[in-house]
């Protein structure tokens, strides 16, 4: 359901979707309760973003006295101003290279902060400087890059289209990062490796996993994200969407607290498993567990588990050794899981460190 809402945006050209203050405050606290130090004399990079719209821009230039910060350099990418709400050009704008024939803006924004510019002794939201690029901001171009190179962390809400790519383009100039996707990345063949090799974690401080953004496009209220039970005017509900990140968090070395094999069969909240165990996968040595808190803690062989499991997965007391999918994605996707002939939906492959 997630995916397909995803997808729906994707058809639709609706990619723009924005993070609300609350929820970048809630991870940005989980980072600085395990560092508060941990964005002091740092240079901290918002692209895919719009200055004006954005609480990400918001958040940081508020607080850049307190976290200490050096800089902070945000980038948003040239789009057609028609499509947004209550967008109208100036005539400077209008009148000047920023925009072509069509009256179609080519540049795209970048809004940079680092010192006190207005002289009332703070550094604030106040003091952001802009100015327009060279060109239009996507990230990919050789003027973002260079303001990712010259970052120390990267955050941002990335077009959901290109999650792949972007974490790439992180990787490929190794930065801190805290970025929002949809948790089924967790097994692209381009993320999984990252995940099993401690590259990437996840954090998840949306609420039953689902995110409320806000967009400044004109969206078609037919589509299916506004047919939510949950619906609220004004904002799009994707469930499934998690933090991407490297920045370490205490929430991601707390241990499950989990019953053995007995007990879980005698007083597990599952149906599927109380008075009925375990079962184990036709075509592969593993036992598929389908709820995370019903992992038996006396079990030492390979299970299957929900990839919601990455959620609480704690390296301390876990070891990743693949995943069940389609049985041939890449080296790492060990089978096509089923029981009893039934296919299973996708599973990370786990075992107890002991």
């Amino acid at each position: 359901m997630a995916n397909d809402k995803l997808q729906t945006a994707k058809s639709a050209k609706n990619d723009e979707f924005y993070t609300q203050y609350v929820d970048i405050e809630k991870e940005m606290n989980a980072y600085l309760d395990f560092d508060a130090d941990v964005f002091r004399n740092k240079t901290i990079l918002l692209p895919c973003d719009d200055p004006e719209w954005s609480n990400f821009t918001k958040y940081f230039a508020q607080n850049f006295q307190r976290f200490g910060m050096k800089k902070l350099i945000s980038t948003s990418f040239a789009v057609e101003s028609k499509i947004y709400k209550n967008y109208q050009p100036t005539l400077f704008e209008t009148e000047s290279p920023l925009f072509d024939k069509d009256k179609t803006r080519i540049k795209g924004k970048i809004f940079t902060l680092e010192a006190d510019t207005n002289g009332d002794s703070k550094i604030n939201v106040d003091d952001l400087q802009w100015n327009y690029l060279e060109g239009d901001g996507d990230f990919r171009s050789a003027e973002v890059k260079k303001l990712r190179d010259e970052a120390d962390i990267i955050i941002t809400n990335p077009p959901f289209s290109l999650f792949r790519e972007f974490i790439a383009w992180i990787f490929e100039a190794d930065k801190k990062f805290a970025v929002i996707g949809n948790m089924n990345a967790i097994t692209y063949k381009e993320i999984f490796p990252l995940i099993m090799e401690n590259k990437i974690w996840l954090d998840n401080p949306f609420v039953r996993g689902a995110g409320y953004f806000t967009s400044p496009l004109e969206l078609d209220k037919t589509l299916s994200y506004f047919n939510s039970h949950d619906y609220r005017e004004g904002f799009i509900r994707v469930p499934g969407v998690r933090w991407f990140t490297n920045l370490e968090h205490g929430r991601r070395h707390q241990p499950l607290t989990l019953m053995n094999t007995e007990d879980n069969i005698k007083f597990s909240k599952h149906k599927e498993v109380k008075d009925i165990g375990y079962k184990m996968y036709d075509n592969y040595d593993a036992m598929e567990v389908p709820f995370t808190d019903a992992i038996p803690s006396d079990y030492n062989g390979i299970m299957g588990v929900p990839i919601s499991f990455m959620d609480k997965y704690c390296p301390e007391q876990f070891e990743i050794v693949g995943v069940a999918n389609h049985g041939k994605d890449n080296e790492y996707d060990l089978f096509a899981p089923s029981i009893n002939g039934k296919t299973i939906f996708k599973r990370i492959l786990i075992r107890h460190k002991r």
